[in-house]
């Protein structure tokens, strides 16, 4: 299996904090070298171990910003026909 890289490109803030000092956080993080994605996850004191997270892409991070918000989420496209999908 490869190894994963990674670098966090930009400390957006934190969302919460344990007693063992891990903290869950919003960050702009480049995988194995490619685009900085928005992340979401739990990070050790030291950022050397990491919990499974969700990446978002900048469109995904707007749409959850919307839908925070409560507002309405245009996902863009055609309308699909879910039965001739099915």
């Amino acid at each position: 299996m490869a190894e994963l890289t990674y670098e966090i490109k930009e400390h957006l803030g934190i969302i919460s904090e344990t007693a063992r000092g891990w903290t869950k956080e919003l960050n702009k993080v480049s995988w194995n070298e490619g685009v900085p994605k928005y992340d979401i996850r739990d990070w050790s004191p030291d950022h050397t171990r990491m919990s499974k997270g969700v990446t978002l892409t900048e469109a995904e991070f707007e749409n959850l910003a919307h839908i925070i918000k409560g507002e309405p989420v245009d996902l863009g496209g055609d309308d699909v026909d879910e039965d001739k999908i099915l």
